[in-house]
């Protein structure tokens, strides 16, 4: 794992727009096009704002939807699927975007996306990390030998007090308790890691993935197992670590 820390939210985005830039350009010119993965929430803003403005051959890019809450429509405010047809889906003219549906029969549409993932090789992942230290929404302790690419997941109480504190819901009680998400094996598959963390709230998750052991009880620990994973804090997020080495 790589560490990059930038001293505002703002560069932080700008940095893994361009990171991530220059590896999807790559698979184009080796491939002739790019598959992606692509996360939501509010630690996604400042990437995804700098990512659609990049020089990139978007006609040759496919995205993956990273995960969804189940029985929540697509105009809900909430919904994922409106957070990226809005921040970016609508913004570049994509080869292909593949999402969850949350308001399909859950196991049937985890069938639908892994016969259609299955069929490509992830070269970029965009990816963030909850207050409980969750990557996507595999909350603690995550399933890290499943190889299903996507799964259906209970959210703890910590993930459901986020999605709140963040705005998206007017009580806790409107959080939906279940989501698909895609699986901690398929997003590791990933042939590059690019991992965004702003603000303090999100500090100590930073330290326990960063520091502590590799563990389904800190879900992002994970990523330091991976070969080519870049995670971009700002001052505030990395402002409790204090004893990483790199792996």
């Amino acid at each position: 794992m790589t560490i990059i820390i930038s001293e505002t939210k703002q560069q932080l985005g700008k940095a893994a727009a361009e990171k991530g830039s220059l590896f999807i350009r790559k698979a184009i010119q080796e491939k002739g096009e790019a598959t992606i993965i692509v996360a939501t929430g509010a630690s996604q803003f400042e990437m995804l704002s700098e990512l659609v403005e990049q020089d990139l051959e978007w006609e040759k890019v496919r995205a993956f939807h990273l995960d969804e809450y189940i029985g929540i429509d697509a105009e809900h405010p909430a919904s994922f699927r409106k957070y990226l047809k809005e921040r970016f889906v609508n913004r570049v003219p994509l080869k292909e975007f593949i999402y969850i549906n949350g308001q399909r029969e859950p196991v049937g549409e985890c069938q639908r996306l892994n016969a259609l993932i299955s069929g490509y090789s992830i070269d970029v992942a965009f990816v963030g990390i909850g207050e409980n230290s969750h990557l996507a929404f595999n909350d603690p302790p995550a399933d890290f030998l499943t190889e299903h690419p996507y799964i259906i997941v209970d959210l703890d109480h910590a993930c459901r007090k986020q999605q709140l504190n963040e705005g998206w819901f007017h009580t806790l009680q409107e959080v939906p308790g279940k989501a698909i998400s895609m699986s901690v094996h398929q997003i590791m598959k990933s042939n590059t890691i690019i991992c965004s963390v702003p603000d303090e709230r999100k500090a100590k998750a930073v330290k326990l993935t960063v520091e502590g052991p590799v563990t389904p009880e800190v879900p992002a620990s994970i990523l330091r197992k991976h070969n080519n994973c870049y995670l971009y804090l700002d001052k505030q997020s990395a402002g409790k670590i204090t004893n990483y080495q790199s792996e």
